[in-house]
This record gives structure tokens, sequence and C-alpha cells, in this order.
């Protein structure tokens, strides 16, 4: 059940669907999460405001914005045996956390790049900060135009590049960024069956997370598209059980730092926008709608 406290701080305003979906994240403890500071209200056109990257930085760890954070990160990295040798085309670069803790504990050259420009801006601040920045460099892609240098990257670490864009521009881009028997190591949602986009919660996940629905592609037509592009696809794994466990648990983490020390108005507020936006996606989850994939793929390298 959620403490009278925690009913107040999510305010009447909140759905009941939020109160109700989120006691199951408050059912055991963890450690707590520093307080971030006061924030200006963001631009209602804005997807990455630094209010909502507070929030993703309590919930994933700094500089992340999914469940797993660096241990998730650095799980399907190590596969591809990187080390200072090598250099890493890196799609979905976060806000900046990805290529810190790459350079950091792989000693790979990465280059990371995003299609939001306030992530960019939030990843070149944090790479920066971090001083990596002679090993890490963040820049700014066209998911819809995807073009890479040619022939230039050891391997490729792609983390839900697709972003409602067919798969085939976007893999046969990768493909012809990387040198002959390079890696690329991806994730992406998929949808096994067509999404309603007229049906209530299909609806409500479209507009929190400004997807369209239609364009989710299936987990074969990624793993034909690899096969097209010249790889040798080595695991198609699927990892839904593992993102909605580390998703719980990053919620359980924050909800104990706020039962310690009450969050103020807007705080609050944009805790439980956040939280409207987990829990609609974790019910397509557990209903088997979306799941999340990873592939393994070698030798990618069309002429």
């Amino acid at each position: 059940m959620l403490t009278p406290s925690m009913r107040n701080w999510f305010g009447r305003s909140s759905r009941s669907t939020v109160t109700m979906l989120l006691e199951p994240a408050l059912a055991s403890s963890a450690e707590a999460v520093p307080e971030t500071p006061p924030l200006p209200e963001p631009a209602p056109e804005r997807v990455w405001h630094p209010g909502r990257l507070a929030i993703t930085d309590a919930l994933w760890g700094d500089g992340y914005l999914t469940p797993g954070g660096e241990t998730e990160l650095l799980r399907l990295a190590k596969p591809l045996g990187l080390s200072a040798a090598a250099s890493l085309l890196l799609l979905g670069a976060g806000s900046g956390g990805a290529a810190s803790s790459l350079v950091t504990s792989l000693g790979v050259w990465v280059n990371g790049f995003e299609a939001d420009p306030d992530l960019v801006e939030a990843a070149t601040q944090h790479v920066a900060y971090a001083n990596m920045s002679k090993r890490a460099r963040i820049g700014i892609w066209n998911p819809a135009d995807p073009k890479f240098a040619r022939r230039y990257y050891h391997h490729a670490l792609a983390l839900e590049p697709l972003l409602d864009h067919q798969p085939e521009a976007i893999l046969a881009a990768i493909s012809t960024a990387l040198k002959p028997g390079g890696q690329l190591m991806m994730t992406e949602l998929v949808a096994d069956a067509p999404l309603n986009p007229k049906e209530a919660l299909v609806a409500q996940w479209a507009r929190l997370e400004r997807r369209d629905p239609r364009a989710l592609p299936t987990e074969i037509a990624i793993t034909r598209v690899l096969g097209r592009q010249g790889y040798d696809v080595r695991i198609v794994e699927d990892v839904s059980q593992r993102f909605m466990h580390q998703g719980i648990m990053g919620w359980r983490h924050l909800v104990r730092a706020l039962q310690d020390k009450k969050p103020g108005r807007q705080q609050a507020k944009l805790v439980v926008h956040e939280a409207e936006i987990w829990l609609v996606k974790l019910r397509l989850f557990r209903e088997g709608r979306l799941r999340l994939v990873r592939w393994h793929a070698i030798g990618g390298g069309v002429a």
C-alpha cells in the first residue's frame, strides 16, 4: 500500500492508475539517491528537458535514460571485445553516461550519436565534465537520412536506434560504417503483432512516448534485414524480463529516496509523469505486446 505521505506527494491530480501500479515498487527499500536542485519549467515541446533528465539520472544512473544503466550497458558491450585499439559507433548515446562508461571501463574510442538536440547537448556536457572529450565525441544524426563515415568503425553498439523508422536504411548505414568483420550489438523495441493506435492503452503509450505504434518492427523483420546486409546473426535474445526487473528496481530505489526526503511540487510532478510513462510501457510488456530484443551480429559490410 502507498503510505499517506506518498499519496500526498503524488497528489490528487495524478491518475489513480499510477498510484495503484506503483504499489509493487514500494514493497521493498533501497538506497537513497541524491536530491536534485530546483529546475526551470520545461518548454512543452521538449522531450528531454533538464527536469526530466534529473529524474532519469536518479532512476537509472547519471547519464542514462533506460533501466539497467551502466550494468546493462557493459553487459551488452563486453562481448564486442572492445579495447583502446578499437573504435565504436554508438547509436543511442543517451545523456552521456554510456560513452563515459565505455571509455572508462573498456578504453574504446567512442563516436556517440543522438537524434534529439537536447540529448546531444547533455551528453556533450557529461563527457566534458568527465574529462572524456578526447576519446568520446557526441554528435547528432537523422534517423530518416542516416549517414556515417564509411568503413570507419571497428564495431557498433545501437541502443533502440530505429525511432519509428524502418530498419533497412538505418541498418544499411551502420553496415557501411563498419570495417570488414565488424560486430554489431543492437537492442530494439519490437511488436510481434500490430498495435492498434485507437486502443486506449496503446494511444496513451504513443502519446507519452511520442511514438507511432504502427511503425514498430517485428523481431523477424530486423533479423532478415541484418541477413540481407551480410551479417552472420549469432544471437537473437528476448531481454524483456531483465528490462522489466531492472525498471522495477530503479523505481524502488527512487521511491525509497522520496520517502526519506519529501520532493518539492515540481519534482513530484516530474516523478509522476515519468512513472506514468514507465507503468503504461510496463503493462504492454507484461501483456507481451511490446518486447525488447538483443541482436549480436558479425561480419556486416555490404559493398
